[in-house]
């Protein structure tokens, strides 16, 4: 099963997109989205310790979010419909600080997205019932949970949409903080 796994490098450093094995017949398919020793045998060192599923309509979009203590590594993937999903590198001596990456998930492409630590992460959902999960390497820790504007203008964020009326926010995200107030405050993760 894992020479089918393919590991894409991306412009940021330890940022990969990646290609699980999947076979496919008359009665469904297999997919393997994780397994420990194919993801150090490609410089992944990935502990997971809780997994994630969330479950949203079309035009939600969850994020930009992080944890300021505890930070969290992630391996995202879409199970039911499709995702954009978006992060930015927020580590302070990144040669890509400040830089974001964005991707289609979906479950007909099957690909997943490995999120290092110290970048904040967020999705915009493109069908309704769509449901994806995340396994991190820590848990969620509610005190340090954080983020920033999903619309920050420094950040620019192509989030693909025409119509921001359609977007659908919790309280929270329509509150978070914006890039240049997470610099001033914490300087980068």
């Amino acid at each position: 099963m894992s020479n089918n796994y393919e590991f894409i490098s991306t412009e940021i450093d330890g940022l990969y997109v990646i290609n699980p094995f999947h076979a496919s017949d008359d009665r469904g398919f297999v997919k393997k989205t994780f397994e420990r020793n194919i993801f150090l045998k490609n410089n992944i060192d990935f502990n997971p310790v809780e997994e994630m599923e969330t479950i949203s309509k079309k035009n939600v979009i969850r994020g930009l979010h992080f944890q300021i203590s505890n930070p969290q590594a992630k391996l995202v993937r879409c199970a039911k419909g499709e995702i954009l999903d978006v992060v930015v590198d927020l580590r302070k001596d990144s040669m890509t600080f400040g830089k974001s990456f964005s991707i289609l998930l979906s479950s007909e492409n099957k690909k997943m997205l490995y999120i290092p630590k110290g970048f904040a992460h967020g999705v915009k959902i493109l069908l309704d019932d769509t449901i994806f999960y995340y396994l991190s390497d820590d848990r969620y820790y509610p005190e340090y949970d954080s983020g920033i504007l999903w619309n920050d203008q420094e950040l620019a964020i192509d989030w693909e949409t025409d119509n921001i009326e359609e977007i659908i926010l919790s309280g929270k995200d329509e509150n978070l903080q914006t890039f240049q107030e997470f610099k001033k405050k914490y300087g980068g993760l």
